[in-house]
């Protein structure tokens, strides 16, 4: 399980370009890992968006935003698009990084029992510790959320 201020395993996961990249590549930069459970769903464009929105905040402070779900490369790819998201997002279809971060739980459907993404961020420092986990992500003001606590993170003697 993924513990806060413990180092986060490296992964491997193919970007909205179908490029590869690891989470290693972003040495050196706090990274915002959300998890979201589909593109072009209502609750997961309202987040998608917010970090949009936020973007330029988040990257004045270094930071890297990248959106993670089970979908496709290419429905990746169509989300970023419609939704003009400037960030990358990521294609976890094999569930291998949501298995690694513990996100994939038991959701009630209309009914019926299936496993999906448990809405979850994680803020990664530049050396890869796990700085702070939000669960159970409400989509709305979400990015602002982030926000602080990175800024209160940013303050801490490194």
């Amino acid at each position: 399980m993924i513990e806060v201020n413990k180092k986060v395993a490296d992964f491997t996961v193919q970007t909205d370009e179908g490029k590869t990249v690891k989470l290693s590549d972003y040495a050196g930069q706090p990274v915002v890992l959300f998890f979201y459970p589909r593109a072009n769903t209502p609750g997961c464009t309202v987040e998608a968006c917010g970090f949009r929105d936020a973007f330029k905040k988040l990257q004045t402070s270094g930071t890297v935003v990248l959106g993670i779900s089970r979908d496709t490369v290419k429905a990746q790819a169509n989300f970023k698009a419609k939704y003009d998201l400037p960030y990358t997002l990521l294609a976890d279809a094999d569930e291998k990084v949501c298995n690694q971060f513990g996100v994939l739980k038991e959701k009630n459907m209309y009914g019926k029992k299936v496993i999906g993404i448990e809405r979850t961020t994680f803020l990664i420092g530049p050396d890869r510790t796990l700085i702070h986990i939000f669960p159970k992500v409400k989509p709305e003001g979400h990015a602002e959320e982030v926000l602080a606590v990175l800024k209160e993170w940013d303050k801490e003697p490194k």
